[in-house]
C-alpha cells in the first residue's frame, strides 16, 4: 500500500507551458536561433533542458540558451505565468488529510520550484520539495527521485507512488523501484506513458485518489 506520493511539478501540479515556452522562445530569439514548431515545443515541457536542447541548438550552446532563458523566466517573472490544475488542491488536501507523506520531484531547479509552489499556494502540503541544482548536477529524473527518497528517509519503494505526465517521470521512478501513475491532464500522451510502463493512466487529478482508494 502506498503511503508516500511524489508529484512532478510542470504538467502535473500546474500548467506552466505559457511561462516556460514564452521564456524559451525569448531566449531563442535573443540568440538568433529559429524557434521550433508546436509539436517540438510541447516535447520540451518536462524533460531537463540538458537532455532536450542539444539536438535543437547544439551541445555547445545549451548553457547560453539556459542562461538567457532564466533571465526571462526568473528575473522577468515568466515562472509565475502558470496556474494550478483544476482538482489538484482537492487531491492534495484529501491525501494530506488521509495521512499520506507528500513530496515534489521536479527536473526544474529546486530554488525555482519552491518559489513557484509558494506562488501556487500549495507549499505547505509537501514534506520535501526536490529539484535539480542550477548547474544540472541532478540532471535526470532518476537522480531527482533518488534525492527526494533519501530526504524522506528511504521508504520502501512499494510504499511510494510517483505521479507525473512524461515518460521520464515513469522511468525515473522505475529506476528506484517506484511505480508511477501517468497524468494525462499534462503534456504527455497515452502512447508515451504506456510505452514507459505507467502503472495507470489518469485523465484527471481525482483519479489519483481513486487509484489509492482515498475517499471511498
Amino acid at each position: 500500500m502506498s503511503t508516500s506520493v511524489l508529484f512532478d511539478l510542470d504538467g502535473t501540479l500546474s500548467d506552466s507551458a505559457p511561462g516556460i515556452l514564452g521564456s524559451l522562445e525569448f531566449a531563442f530569439d535573443e540568440l538568433g536561433l529559429p524557434w521550433v514548431d508546436e509539436v517540438t515545443a510541447r516535447s520540451l515541457l518536462g524533460p531537463p533542458f540538458w537532455h532536450s536542447l542539444p539536438p535543437l541548438v547544439g551541445a555547445s550552446r545549451v548553457d547560453e540558451v539556459v542562461e538567457v532563458y532564466r533571465q526571462h523566466y526568473v528575473e522577468d517573472g515568466g515562472m509565475f505565468n502558470t496556474r494550478r490544475y483544476d482538482g489538484v488542491m482537492e487531491v492534495l488536501t484529501a491525501l494530506s488529510d488521509a495521512g499520506y507523506r507528500l513530496a515534489v520531484a521536479t527536473s526544474k531547479p529546486e530554488i525555482h520550484a519552491v518559489r513557484i509552489l509558494t506562488h501556487l499556494g500549495i507549499t505547505t502540503f509537501f514534506e520535501r520539495i526536490c529539484g535539480d541544482t542550477l548547474d544540472g548536477q541532478r540532471g535526470s529524473k532518476a537522480m531527482v527521485v533518488g534525492e527526494v527518497l533519501s530526504r524522506l528517509g528511504r521508504p520502501d519503494p512499494e510504499s511510494v507512488l510517483m505521479v507525473g505526465d512524461r515518460s521520464h517521470d515513469v522511468l525515473g521512478a522505475a529506476a528506484h523501484g517506484v511505480r508511477c501513475a501517468g497524468a494525462l491532464w499534462g503534456y504527455g500522451t497515452v502512447e508515451e506513458l504506456t510505452a514507459a510502463g505507467a502503472l495507470r493512466l489518469c485523465e484527471r487529478p481525482g483519479e489519483v485518489l481513486e487509484l489509492l482508494g482515498v475517499g471511498r
